[in-house]
């Protein structure tokens, strides 16, 4: 079910990009993956005429965050682990916490459930009030930090929305781009909590399809019990076991230092044109722009070498907002000088940064 209510939820980034544009449509790392990652990929591709065995791999996830092997899952990438979530459990009134990336809902949908929304409201920074969700919801699933709001939520908000009955799935795709992951649930011991990590945007693997689920032992046999036999391929193991170990969590720590570096740069240099609003306090390696007539502003990008994620794909948002990924100082210089050449000069007002804590 691609569209629903209006919105075109199989939307993503990469329908954006095209020959030649500069991308800050997709919100993975650029110049990723780094060379030891690529050998570790190409060393097992010898091993191909054999079976996917993941022990190794899920040991490997299992130590990076101080589980028991029997709390992990590898999934083909995030996007699997909605599917199996939407096929795994049978909630009577599942609920999706919008704005944010719009696949679990898609998958919700797909597997013929009745999907209702908590719409997060700019004016309150997009932050979550648990009180929002309704005390019945049995399934709930919210994005930390949250694509394409960029904000992080408060790890004891999110634990208020356990319940002993309820599914709780955190998508935690961009955790690792957040300096030390202050906010993280994935180790927590929580009844019902399912916490889905992706490989994909840190490491640049979106063509490798890898990604991962911890929750209770239980939550892990009803997912695994709906997943096709040998999900992840040779080559995706062992870049999972490669992007676990000590050296690349702290080349993931440097990483989050230097996107963080980076987004203030953004954020700064956005400062200086004309006519546009950000919410919220960014954390994540993009920021959520309101400009009035955004789809126009994204069409004239584009004629200028430069491709940004359209917001109106996203429940909660509208015609007016982009997503802009963070890059290098260079390249955010390149593209905010195009964009303030682009928005007209009699519009009212720089940017405004409505920041709340």
């Amino acid at each position: 079910m691609g569209v629903a209510d209006g919105f075109d939820l199989e939307h993503h980034g990469d329908l954006e990009v095209g020959e030649g544009l500069v991308d800050l449509a997709v919100n993975v790392r650029a110049g990723t993956p780094p060379p030891w990652l690529l050998d570790a990929i190409t060393a097992s591709l010898t091993d191909l005429a054999a079976y996917p065995r993941q022990n190794a791999a899920v040991a490997a996830v299992a130590h990076r965050h101080g589980v028991a092997p029997e709390r992990v899952l590898l999934t083909a990438g995030a996007a699997e682990a909605f599917v199996l979530v939407a096929r795994a459990f049978r909630p009577r009134h599942p609920v999706v916490v919008h704005p944010q990336f719009t696949e679990p809902e898609a998958a919700l949908r797909s597997a013929g459930h009745l999907v209702d929304r908590v719409i997060l409201r700019p004016e309150d920074g997009f932050t979550l009030d648990p009180s929002a969700v309704p005390a019945d919801a049995d399934l709930v699933v919210i994005g930390n930090p949250t694509n394409p709001t960029s904000v992080l939520h408060r790890a004891d908000d999110l634990r208020e929305l356990a319940r002993p009955d309820r599914i709780l799935v955190v998508d935690e795709a961009f955790m690792d781009a957040v300096p030390g992951e202050p906010e993280s649930l994935a180790g927590a011991s929580i009844p019902g909590l399912v916490v889905v990590r992706s490989l994909t945007k840190t490491w640049g693997l979106a063509g490798l399809r890898v990604g991962y689920v911890i929750a209770g032992a239980g939550l892990i046999e009803q997912l695994a019990a709906v997943q096709p036999h040998w999900p992840v391929s040779t080559p995706a193991l062992a870049a999972a076991i490669a992007c676990s170990n000590e050296r690349a969590v702290a080349e993931a720590t440097q990483a989050a230092l230097d996107i963080e570096r980076h987004r203030v740069h953004l954020l700064d240099s956005l400062g200086t044109v004309n006519g546009l609003s950000t919410y919220g306090v960014a954390r994540a390696p993009f920021v959520l722009v309101h400009v009035p007539g955004a789809a126009e502003v994204r069409e004239s990008l584009r004629t200028q070498g430069f491709a940004v994620r359209r917001g109106d794909t996203f429940p909660g948002l509208g015609p007016d907002w982009l997503r802009v990924a963070v890059r290098p100082e260079d390249v955010t210089d390149g593209f905010v000088k195009v964009l303030a050449d682009l928005l007209p000069r009699n519009r009212v007002g720089a940017v405004t940064r409505e920041g709340f804590s």
